[in-house]
């Protein structure tokens, strides 16, 4: 008896060697029809066959997946046989259309590396070798399906014997692999100078690359998603030479490393970190620096952790396998604040001054995409900037949309969004948005999903960030007044709760505990140590961080001693504070026209903007231990103090006020009993460590009040949540509640998340 079903997969099914995989499958089983792409990243199957030769098929399908498939959704039909006499690849059909996964980028397999360093392999030395498993896909589409023609590898027509292997079914991972070239037919990586002269080409040139930087030169690499800056990560004057020329006086350099065994010299390794860096991602995972390294202090100052990961590409691993050190810096090749340079134009324009020399290659990236950071917060792994290897994979949400919504995010460490049918697809990293090349790239990413996934703008909603400054609700305003559509604004901290409730697909009520830097808060000051009270329909706040004066303003930002100026200043006159910030020798360092600067910010200490930031009072805790005085990147001060600490038993005081409904968490207090501590001469690492666990504890206490019987779930968000130290002071103050404490996984828990909770938040406002 015969039988003909047709399946649709969706999923990250394009790009992983699935149709190969089906091809085999069918022709195994002895079964006929086709497999074919079809528009938005989905395959179209359809089998027939004798029925005891269909289930054959089935049974492989269901088992052998490839190993970097992801199969969301499987829809299986009966349908009438067509009387095919073969089963074929066909051509993609863009006519056709299903939402799916647009693959990610890979990094390079075992399989693929193992070929690249054997001697008699025809892919000795290729730099650019890869295969059905591995290798670039988001960074080199252009649009879906993936095809080669619809990539950069369009430029790079196959040669015979790359042409006889892609169409080899017996040839697993090269059989209608998209990307695959040779040293015959594919990119050629050449090295320049600093004035683009060309030196030389091919194994040569990188060999050349690794020696250089052993000299001391400081090197662009053209890789996958964009430029890298490599240098020297044991010389000091060249890291110093690298921090000059880039203007990056401490934010801490990432480093790349040959293998795991040349990590495990720089840093603490345990099996779930080297599992990371050693995953398909290949993310930048911040760990404990050895204590006997030879890393640079200058590399990370003040730190003792470093960001490092693995080679992802064939080049990358064959430069620093040149090198004597077989580890580099491999920072993000872009001047302060801008996006990374994606074409050699662009590169010689920006990079000229601060490198000696280019590496690279003819190969065109079609989309930027940042190395993804992840670190672990109290043991559990957090993201803070995905980018490769996990961008544009989607979520599902617990709910239908009932029309597509464009979400445009925040403003820092942003990306944006598409919300259809019940998926989210957030942007790569776009970057901070008051740059105006990063503000053009949210616009263009954006652009680049509503068309790869068929959006109308004119018939969708759009979501933006409550504050009225931010550029991204400028864009979203704007947006919305062309397409002539609806917009919603959403604060800023019930976005980072129902981010996280989206992620774990949560419908129910739950309190959610909101740290951060800034938001725009609804009563005219700006938020950040939050405790609310949120479902995806409306919030509201059951309690915060005590509030505080910012002197300057933007300035109390910039230099923390003006912020523990706004914190003392609650309970101390102007004599004490004075006399404090004297014995502690915070007057200088912290004021640039010392004694008199600090008096005229105590004259209108009242007057200055008000904040309930839990990133400020980290700022202020920094100061007064004297660890951070001047602020050069995001968070520094607060990153500084949770490095600076050392884990200790004891926690302060809390004491909880009352005001209305709201429940307020007396700051100061616990200032002043840190105060005594330093008077005591308590440890300065342990003074560190209590300040932030009792703030966490503080807040779980809050949102354990606020839960009382009605809520099974503590949510916590916002960028200060990936201090381990804040989170285990909000788990101590849950232990034995019963109540399950959740923190993101899957999406950054800063504003890189933001869009996500925008998304599901104006899913349920349009159906209300």
């Amino acid at each position: 008896m015969l039988r003909a079903i047709k399946i649709l997969v969706t999923g990250i099914v394009q790009g992983v060697g699935f149709r190969p995989f089906v091809y085999r499958a069918a022709i195994s089983s002895n079964v006929l029809g086709y497999v074919k792409n079809i528009g938005g990243s989905a395959v179209e199957i359809h089998i027939e066959g004798r029925e005891e030769n269909v289930d054959t098929f089935l049974r492989i399908f269901n088992k052998n997946t490839p190993k970097i498939a992801y199969l969301e959704s499987i829809q299986t039909f009966e349908v009438e046989p067509n009387g095919y006499r073969e089963f074929k690849i066909l051509q993609s059909d863009p006519q056709l259309y299903r939402s799916s996964m647009i693959p990610p980028d890979f990094s390079i397999c075992e399989d693929c590396l193992r070929e690249v360093l054997s001697e008699d392999n025809r892919f000795y030395l290729y730099p650019f070798h890869s295969c059905a498993y591995c290798g670039p896909r988001y960074s080199i589409i252009e649009k879906v399906p993936y095809d080669r023609e619809n990539t950069s590898m369009r430029d790079f027509p196959l040669c015979h014997e790359c042409a006889m292997e892609y169409k080899d079914p017996e040839n697993i991972r090269r059989f209608h692999a998209q990307g695959i070239s040779c040293e015959r037919c594919g990119p050629r990586v050449r090295l320049y100078t600093r004035d683009f002269e060309y030196l030389d080409e091919g194994y040569r040139a990188i060999e050349l690359a690794g020696n250089l930087l052993d000299e001391g030169a400081i090197i662009a690499i053209k890789g996958i998603g964009g430029y890298h800056i490599a240098a020297s990560a044991t010389k000091d004057d060249v890291v110093a030479l690298l921090r000059e020329r880039k203007n990056r006086p401490t934010k801490p350099f990432a480093i790349m490393v040959l293998d795991i065994e040349v990590a495990s010299k720089i840093v603490l390794l345990n099996e779930e970190a080297i599992k990371i860096l050693k995953s398909k991602e290949r993310p930048i995972v911040l760990l404990n620096r050895c204590e006997n390294s030879n890393i640079s202090n200058l590399v990370a100052p003040s730190l003792h952790q470093l960001g490092i990961f693995l080679p992802y590409t064939p080049l990358h691993y064959l430069f620093l396998e040149k090198t004597s050190d077989k580890f580099a810096i491999m920072t993000s090749g872009n001047p302060v604040g801008e996006p990374m340079c994606t074409n050699e134009e662009d590169a010689k324009k920006k990079l000229s001054k601060i490198v000696d020399y280019f590496l690279v290659h003819n190969r065109r990236i079609i989309n930027r995409v940042d190395d993804s950071v992840v670190r672990f917060t109290a043991g559990r792994m957090s993201i803070l900037r995905r980018g490769r290897g996990y961008a544009p994979f989607w979520t599902t949400l617990p709910m239908n949309l009932s029309r597509p919504i464009i979400a445009f995010g925040a403003m820092l460490q942003s990306t944006g969004a598409v919300g259809f049918d019940d998926k989210v697809v957030l942007t790569q990293y776009i970057g901070d948005i008051d740059e105006y090349n990063c503000f053009k790239d949210l616009e263009k990413y954006l652009g680049f999903l509503i068309s790869n996934y068929k959006i109308d703008v004119s018939s969708s909603a759009i979501v933006a960030d409550l504050h009225p400054r931010y550029p991204s609700t400028f864009l979203a305003e704007e947006w919305a007044k062309k397409y002539d559509t609806e917009i919603f604004k959403v604060q800023h901290h019930w976005a980072h709760i129902a981010s996280v409730m989206a992620e774990h697909r949560l419908e129910e009520e739950v309190i959610g505990i909101a740290i951060d830097g800034a938001g725009y808060g609804l009563d005219g000051t700006i938020w950040g140590g939050e405790v609310l009270v949120v479902n995806y329909g409306e919030f509201k706040r059951a309690g915060h961080l005590e509030t505080f004066s910012m002197p300057s303003g933007e300035l109390a930002v910039k230099y923390p001693a003006r912020m523990l100026l706004g914190v003392l200043s609650k309970k101390l006159n102007e004599n004490e504070i004075i006399k404090i910030f004297k014995k502690y020798n915070i007057i200088d360092k912290g004021f640039s026209r010392g004694k008199e600067e600090l008096e005229i910010l105590l004259k209108y200490i009242d007057s200055f903007p008000k904040t309930s930031s839990l990133g400020r009072i980290l700022d202020a805790a920094s100061a007064l231990l004297g660890i951070c005085f001047r602020r050069t990147y995001e968070g520094e001060p607060a990153i500084k103090l949770e490095s600076f600490s050392k884990r200790c038993d004891g926690i302060l005081e809390v004491k909880i006020k009352s005001e209305r409904t709201e429940k307020i968490l007396d700051v100061s207090s616990i200032f002043l009993k840190a105060l005594e501590l330093l008077s005591d001469g308590k440890d300065e690492h342990e003074i560190a460590y209590i300040i932030q666990k009792t703030l966490g504890y503080g807040l779980g206490l809050i949102a354990l009040e606020s839960a009382k019987d009605k809520h099974r779930y503590i949510v916590l968000s916002g960028g200060a949540a990936v201090n381990s130290y804040i989170v285990e002071g909000v788990e101590d103050a849950l232990k034995e509640s019963g109540l399950k404490l959740l923190l993101p996984n899957k999406y950054p828990t800063n504003d890189g998340g933001i869009a996500l909770g925008q998304v599901a938040i104006a899913a349920r406002l349009l159906d209300n």
